[in-house]
């Protein structure tokens, strides 16, 4: 079963891998065409070829063995053609339209994923609270917690879930996607606002809603006892849906901050590469499971929208053979006078390739645990 569950995560995960470069790779596509540049061959896969799918009259698109990618082959991507329709004779700022095409193209799906995210169904954080604290803030508030029911092994009380729910504290609402990391946003905020008065949105038993201030523990005893002084039952997940504008805003934010934690994390592991931070293939099949079997479908889209941004950001980095590495080579040869060789291009993208790989190999150890963490 283990075995079945395995291979189902690494297929998902191919097709969204395959699916996240073929749309970088269409960006790519669009932009050559529109540029006049000559473009050979679209594909879905990497070579060896396994069916032609279509042609026009300068182009084959193909289905290849290898379900890793996808690729477009420009005339003279690399090297010298006498062809003027070839990427290599086209004007800078045309070559480096058409490198960052496809980044633009991921960067947009992850806008648009996490836009529709935001205004169909955003999951945000509520809490239940299983009992009030004596003389405390929740209690002068009037704040109801549930009915005991039964005693776990260590004869702690269990409650079941007729206590008030809260909903949001000053107007704020705890969106999953904003604090992925953690779990307990609203209790942060509590502690945050210690000593000073909030006003809770709180939903009864009965369905009604209210808004109730009240006044938190100063944070010498916020600390210790908790500044509003109940005892959580769980945090529940409410979908939640934001207007047009709203959506739009939150897309926009969320895109810049998923494409500013995969910088982080290679800030981290270039400052530490002895005990990488980041996930390689392993971690994220890990991932891609865990999603699939224990979330509701809008986490693994909020994850395919994380993918997409993590690419583009990978793929801008001024790195060989990275789209971000092509465009620094381009500028370099545009400064130089095109004085860089053909010979010496390609051993750029291939020295560069070579080090990637090691790279993704080191990270793949960690994930497997076959390194020791603690050395």
């Amino acid at each position: 079963m283990a075995l079945v569950e395995g291979a189902i995560n690494i297929v998902l995960l191919l097709v969204i891998l395959v699916g996240l470069v073929v749309i970088h790779e269409l960006g790519h596509f669009v932009m050559a065409r529109r540029a006049g540049v000559r473009v050979h061959e679209f594909g879905i896969g990497f070579p060896p070829r396994a069916k032609v799918l279509a042609r026009d009259a300068e182009t084959v698109y193909t289905l290849n063995w290898l379900p890793i990618g996808g690729f477009v082959r420009l005339e003279a991507e690399e090297g010298e053609s006498t062809d003027p329709r070839a990427f290599v004779n086209q004007g800078l700022i045309t070559r480096l339209v058409i490198l960052l095409a496809g980044v633009v193209m991921n960067l947009l799906l992850a806008f648009l994923i996490f836009t529709v995210i935001a205004g169909v169904a955003d999951p945000v954080w509520n809490t239940r609270i299983a009992s009030v604290q004596p003389d405390s803030p929740a209690e002068e508030a009037g704040l109801v917690g549930g009915r005991q029911i039964d005693t776990d092994s260590q004869d702690r009380p269990i409650f079941d879930d007729s206590g008030d729910l809260i909903l949001a504290i000053d107007g704020v609402r705890f969106p999953v996607f904003d604090r992925i990391e953690t779990r307990d946003a609203p209790q942060l905020y509590l502690r945050e606002h210690a000593g000073q008065t909030v006003v809770l949105s709180v939903r009864r038993q009965d369905g009604r809603v209210e808004d109730i201030p009240v006044t938190l523990r100063p944070p010498e005893r916020a600390t210790t006892e908790g500044a509003l002084g109940v005892n959580i039952q769980a945090l529940e997940r409410q979908d939640v849906q934001n207007g047009p504008l709203d959506a739009v805003a939150i897309g926009f934010r969320r895109t810049v901050e998923a494409s500013t934690l995969i910088l982080r994390g290679l800030r981290d592991l270039l400052t530490d590469i002895t005990d990488p931070q980041v996930s390689g293939p392993v971690g994220i099949v890990g991932a891609v499971g865990f999603v699939r079997a224990e979330l509701p479908p809008t986490f693994l889209l909020w994850l395919v929208g994380l993918l997409s941004a993590n690419l583009a950001v990978i793929n801008a980095l001024p790195f060989p053979p990275m789209d971000g590495g092509r465009v620094a080579v381009s500028i370099v040869q545009a400064a130089s006078g095109n004085r860089i060789s053909p010979a010496l291009e390609r051993a750029v993208y291939l020295t560069g390739f070579v080090l990637l790989m090691a790279l993704l190999v080191w990270i793949t150890f960690f994930d497997i645990g076959l390194l020791d963490r603690g050395a």
